[in-house]
């Protein structure tokens, strides 16, 4: 592997990171829950949930954030390296995965482990591992 120092963007990366643990705190603190999306997600579509509101708001704002960014620089060129059946199942994947283990990356990743929650720690340690696993039999194995 090498990195392309001419399109190495570390302050962005900085700064977009940052960006991600304040909206997280500031949910927390302002609501008392974690910034799971797949939790968010999950109850801002369920009737009768408390704070649908404010859960879409924040869902909304992870939508127009990436349109914000318009206004400064151009967006990186979005590339599929799949079909879209390959894409159909990651994301059957992920849905049932985020199910089975209570969370997603943002809820155990980010939240979970700032907090130092040993759910969250093996949680992210696990789908850590099954993602470098199914990179390596994809790209080394079986040369897809």
């Amino acid at each position: 592997m090498s990195i392309d120092w001419l399109h190495f963007t570390p302050w962005s990366a900085l700064s977009g990171g940052a960006l991600i643990g304040l909206a997280a705190s500031v949910f927390v603190i302002a609501n008392g829950r974690i910034t799971g999306i797949s939790g968010l997600l999950g109850s801002v579509l369920q009737r009768g949930s408390d704070g649908r509101g404010e859960k879409a708001l924040f869902l909304f704002g992870l939508l127009l954030a990436p349109l914000a960014w318009r206004l400064f620089a151009a967006l990186p060129v979005i590339e599929f390296q799949t079909g879209w059946l390959g894409l159909v199942l990651a994301g059957l994947l992920v849905g049932v995965g985020t199910r089975y283990g209570s969370g997603c990356t943002s809820g155990h990743g980010v939240c979970g482990i700032s907090r130092l929650s040993p759910r969250s720690i093996v949680a992210t340690l696990c789908f850590m591992a099954a993602g470098f696993a199914t990179v390596y039999v994809l790209r080394h194995i079986l040369g897809a």
